[in-house]
C-alpha cells in the first residue's frame, strides 16, 4: 500500500518542483502531465488502463504508419470514419482480457476468425446495419503494450497487407481494448460506406411531413 502511495505522489511532486523552478504555459503543463503519467507506474494509470489521450496517440501513430505505407505504393491516404471508429471501439470490447498468442491477430489462420454472434447488436450500437458495412473489413491485431512499430509491422507484413494494397478502401477507424488493436477500413461505395441509418431515417420523416402538409393544404383549399 506504500509503495502504491509512493507512485502516485512521485509524478505529483516532480511537476511541484518543476512548477518552482520553471513556470510553464497551459501547453507546457499538459506536456507535463501526460509525460508524468505515461512513465511513472501510478494506481491512476492502472485502473484506467490506456487514458484517452494514450489511446488516441496509439491509433493516430498507427494511422500515419499505415499512410506512409500505401502513400510507398502510391495509394490514397486512408480517411478517419468516425462511424467506423464507433464500431471498432465496440469489436476491441470484445477481445477485452483475451491474451495475444501466435493464433491471434493478424496471424489468425485464415477461416478461423472469431465468429461474433452480437455483431448485428454491436453494429446498432453505432446506428449502422449491415448493407453499409458488408464490404468493409475488420482487421484485429494483438501486440503487447501496442509497441508502435511491432503493432504497424501486424498490419503491413501479414496477411492484412493485401487490405491496406487494396485502393478500394478510403476510410479507418480504430478501437483500442488493453493489447488490442482494431482497425475498420471502409469504402466510398454505399456497401461499405458506415453510413448511420439515422440519415435515411431523417430523410423518410421529412418526406411523410412533407406529404402530410401537402394533404393538409389540399384538404383547406381545394
Amino acid at each position: 500500500m506504500a509503495s502504491s502511495h509512493l507512485s502516485l505522489l512521485l509524478p505529483l511532486l516532480l511537476l511541484s518542483l518543476l512548477f518552482i523552478n520553471h513556470p510553464v504555459q497551459c501547453d507546457g503543463l499538459r506536456v507535463l502531465v501526460f509525460l508524468l503519467f505515461s512513465f511513472v507506474d501510478n494506481p491512476i494509470r492502472r485502473r484506467s488502463g490506456y487514458s484517452d489521450y494514450l489511446r488516441k496517440a496509439d491509433e493516430d501513430n498507427l494511422l500515419k504508419g499505415i499512410n506512409e505505407y500505401r502513400a510507398s505504393l502510391n495509394l490514397t491516404a486512408l480517411v478517419k470514419n468516425e462511424n467506423a471508429d464507433c464500431f471498432a471501439d465496440e469489436m476491441a470490447d470484445q477481445f477485452n482480457d483475451q491474451k495475444c498468442s501466435n493464433t491471434t491477430g493478424s496471424n489468425t489462420v485464415p477461416g478461423m476468425e472469431p465468429d461474433f454472434e452480437n455483431y448485428p447488436k454491436l453494429l446498432s450500437k453505432c446506428h449502422l446495419n449491415i448493407s453499409d458495412t458488408k464490404d468493409g473489413m475488420i482487421l484485429p491485431a494483438c501486440v503487447p503494450d501496442l509497441v508502435t512499430t511491432q503493432l504497424l509491422s501486424n498490419y503491413t507484413q501479414s496477411q492484412y497487407s493485401q487490405y491496406l494494397n487494396d485502393s478500394k478502401y478510403t476510410g479507418v477507424g480504430f478501437g483500442t481494448e488493453d493489447d488490442w488493436m482494431v482497425v475498420v477500413l471502409t469504402t466510398s461505395t454505399p456497401g461499405g460506406s458506415f453510413a448511420t441509418y439515422n440519415a435515411a431515417t431523417l430523410v423518410s420523416k421529412t418526406s411523410l411531413i412533407h406529404y402530410l402538409l401537402f394533404l393538409l393544404v389540399n384538404f383547406f383549399f381545394l
